[in-house]
Formats: C-alpha cells, sequence, structure tokens
C-alpha cells in the first residue's frame, strides 16, 4: 500500500510540474531521450504490452515538453485508466489517478487549443464515467466543462450534469432554482448547438427529450413554486424577451402549469416582443382553453396568415381552429376552416371529411319537409368520403350514416315536393351550402 501510494504521489508531482522552459525545438533540451522514450512507449503501445508503455509514456511525459506530441496525453490518458481498473481496490491510488487522467485533458486543451472542444468533453465523459456515484464532482466538474464548450458540449453531458444537479438537490446540496437554472442553461445550448450531420441532430433531439422527461419527472420544482419564482421576474421584466421565453418554456413542461395567468402573460409578451406562428398558436390553444373562443380564433388566424408557416402546419391549424368551432356551435365556421385545412394537406382528408359530415349531422335548417331534413344527405355524403379516405374510421362513420339516415324523407313525402331518388339537389343552410343526391326511405 505504502509504495502504491507513494507512486502516485510521484505521479501527481509529475503532473504538477510542467516541462515548458526555453527550448530550441519541441522536444526540449533532452530531444534525444525524448524520442527514443516517445518511440519505445509507442511500440509498446502499438503491441499492447501496455505495462511497459506505461512505464515509457512516464518517462516522455518527465522528459519531454508537455506539447511535444498530442498523442502523448490522449495515450497517457487510456493508460492511465487501464491502471485506474487495476487498481479499484485501492482507492487513495485510484483516486490519484483520476486526477492525473483528467489533469492530462486540461493540458491537451491547453497545448492543442484546435482540439480543446475534444479534449474537454473527453474530460466530461471521463468525469462522468470515473467519479460514479460522486454526484458534487460530477456536478461541479461538468459545469465547468460545459461553461467552456457551450453548445459544442457532448448532449450526454448536459443530461448528466443536470442528474448530478437533481440528485443533489435530493440531499439539500443544491436549490431547486440551482437545478431550474442547471436545466435551463442546459435545454438552451442543446437548442443552439450546430449540427453538421443528421446524427448530430438525432443526438441533439435526444439530449434534448432526455433533460426534460428527467426534468418532468424529478418534480423539483412544483408549478406552484416556478409560479412563486417567476412571477416577480416577469412583474419586474415584462419586456424581457429572453426572460418571457424561459418562462413559457419551464411552464410548458411542468405538469398541469399551463392554465394560469402567468403562463397566458408571458405568451402574450412573447408574441408582442417577437411574433411568431408559434406564439399566436400558443396564444390560440391558451384562449381556448380558458373559453376565449373569439380570441382564441383571432390568434389561430394570426398563425395561419404567417408566411413562415408551412401548408401542413396550416392544415393542423384549420382543423384545431374547425374542431374549437364545432364544439362551441359555430357551424359555418367550423366547416370553412374544415374545408381549408382539406385543400392545404390531402393526408388529412379523413378525418376533415368525418368532422363536416359532423357539421352537416348537427346543424338545423329551415323551410319545408325536405329542406329541413336535406342536410343529412350532404352529412352521410362527407361521411362516406371520410371511411373511403381512411378505413380507421368507418365504423365510427357507420354510426353515423345509421343515425343520419333515419332522418332522410319519405318517398311519399318527397315525391309531393316534386323530388325523387338520385335527384342532385342544392342546400342552402346557416352560412353552409353543397350539391347532394336526393335518398328516400320507402
Amino acid at each position: 500500500m505504502k509504495k502504491l501510494f507513494v507512486a502516485s504521489l510521484a505521479i501527481t508531482m509529475v503532473f504538477a510540474g510542467t516541462k515548458v522552459s526555453a527550448q530550441e525545438s519541441k522536444w526540449g533540451p533532452d530531444e534525444a531521450n525524448c524520442k527514443k522514450y516517445i518511440s519505445f512507449y509507442e511500440t509498446s503501445y502499438d503491441n499492447k504490452d501496455y505495462e511497459n508503455a506505461t512505464t515509457n509514456w512516464r518517462k516522455v511525459y518527465d522528459i519531454c515538453p508537455h506539447g511535444a506530441r498530442q498523442t502523448v496525453l490522449t495515450k497517457g490518458a487510456t493508460l492511465l485508466k487501464k491502471l485506474i481498473e487495476k487498481n479499484k481496490n485501492n482507492p487513495e491510488y485510484r483516486a490519484a489517478l483520476i486526477d492525473s487522467v483528467l489533469t492530462l485533458h486540461e493540458e491537451r486543451a491547453k497545448y492543442f487549443p484546435s482540439s480543446s472542444v475534444n479534449a474537454l468533453n473527453a474530460k466530461g465523459i471521463d468525469i462522468v464515467n470515473l467519479l460514479r456515484g460522486n454526484n458534487k464532482a460530477i456536478y461541479e466538474g461538468l459545469n465547468g466543462v460545459i461553461e467552456r464548450n457551450q453548445g459544442n458540449t457532448n448532449p450526454n453531458l448536459f443530461v448528466n450534469n443536470l442528474n448530478s444537479a437533481i440528485e443533489l438537490f435530493k440531499i439539500g446540496e443544491v436549490s431547486a432554482e440551482d437545478v431550474i437554472n442547471v436545466y435551463q442553461r442546459n435545454i438552451d445550448l442543446v437548442e443552439k448547438a450546430p449540427s453538421a450531420t443528421a446524427a448530430d441532430t438525432g443526438k441533439k433531439q435526444q439530449a434534448k427529450s432526455d433533460l426534460e422527461a428527467l426534468f418532468i419527472s424529478s418534480k423539483v420544482a412544483s408549478c406552484e413554486e416556478l409560479i412563486n419564482l417567476f412571477t416577480p421576474r416577469y412583474e419586474a421584466n415584462p419586456d424581457d424577451l429572453a426572460l418571457v421565453t424561459n418562462i413559457v418554456k419551464m411552464l410548458s413542461v411542468a405538469e398541469d402549469c399551463q392554465g394560469n395567468d402567468l403562463f397566458l402573460n408571458a405568451v402574450t409578451s412573447m408574441y408582442k416582443l417577437d411574433p411568431s406562428y408559434n406564439s399566436a398558436y400558443y396564444l390560440f390553444r391558451l384562449n381556448a382553453s380558458r373559453g376565449n373562443i373569439d380570441t382564441a380564433i383571432k390568434y389561430i388566424d394570426e398563425a395561419i396568415a404567417y408566411d413562415e408557416s408551412d401548408a401542413s402546419t396550416d392544415a393542423s391549424y384549420n382543423y384545431e381552429a374547425a374542431t374549437l368551432c364545432y364544439k362551441n356551435g359555430r357551424l359555418a365556421k367550423a366547416y370553412a376552416y374544415a374545408n381549408s385545412a382539406l385543400g392545404l394537406d390531402a393526408s388529412m382528408a379523413g378525418k376533415a371529411y368525418f368532422l363536416m359530415g359532423q357539421i352537416w349531422g348537427t346543424t338545423s335548417c329551415g323551410g319545408d319537409e325536405v329542406e329541413r331534413r336535406a342536410h343529412y344527405w350532404v352529412a352521410v355524403d362527407f361521411l362516406n368520403k371520410a371511411k373511403n379516405a381512411d378505413a380507421s374510421l368507418a365504423d365510427e362513420a357507420n354510426k353515423h350514416i345509421g343515425s343520419y339516415s333515419v332522418y332522410f324523407p319519405q318517398t311519399a313525402e318527397a315525391f309531393m315536393y316534386n323530388i325523387t331518388d338520385g335527384q342532385s339537389y342544392r342546400v342552402v343552410c346557416n352560412g353552409m351550402q353543397a350539391t347532394t343526391t336526393v335518398r328516400t326511405r320507402k
């Protein structure tokens, strides 16, 4: 044990001192021995003779300037991690070796600036793997990596950083506000991170999803706590776009936390400060949930009008507006929105036709005996179109068709008004109009 401790102390002391001094070449004043031991350790390393590689690597690290060759630092970290694994039952020596590995990553970042991002990410990964169970060290270490790498941080490190913060919160070592700040910072950096490839985009999306799921499941901050935390901040700076955006994000991921005044006010401020179809849509949903139908319709119309929203999005918005209007008895508007959704995105045909059938089926028309029932023909027309467009709607459509068909006029009644089965018939009712076919009951 004493021998191991002395060995670790020696390593740590070597790491503590840098060998960068006035020198004629990058190999330092003892160029011959520097190159010799580099050759020795690399040969052993390539042959997987890690014991001799480690012995010769230590001499390289002692003799050569630390910026002589990047692989001295990367391969050195690998060799020391093998020692860590061998000495997992010797906590003192293992701790010293871990400190040395992290030092090598820092030296790589220092002496090879173009590799700094990769070096710090490698440090972060080793912090997570080597310090497992020490949440304070992981939390503080990853905070340092993230502050320096910002959006270039390995996405998994954001998740591990938040997890360590949550674990520290559970034992009272950090506050709920600390955890909230970590979550906000990390998710903002993930969203802003560059994506060079589809794989990068996938990793970002997974990290964002993991961060949200972790924060929600942790229940670190209840809706009430978030409201108490952010209400005075909002009241002090209602025109601070970054603040109101954060409030919207935080309350959006908290459970059942979108029905309060703070959320509505923050979204309204966000829309005023930075108008977009997304924030207009938010306001549609919020006002709809509160029964503010006219205001909700105003905002969904504004969302649809934005050039930035594509046809598929506009179709979805139109369908939601149609559903809202239908549920609130505004049938003509509901029909118009549903028709617009159908025209924008053919893939919505099934549910758009189904809704249009329900709209016609529940309207009430005036006039003679035939005119009062003609709207049921139109309803059945749309329901047949719905089940033809989407087979999954067939059962439900057939139920409605059956219930509406019983209201078709009898043959004798139709005859009295000079109309017969199969005849084309124009229906105009409650601001809606359609051409259908006469059908009677015998």
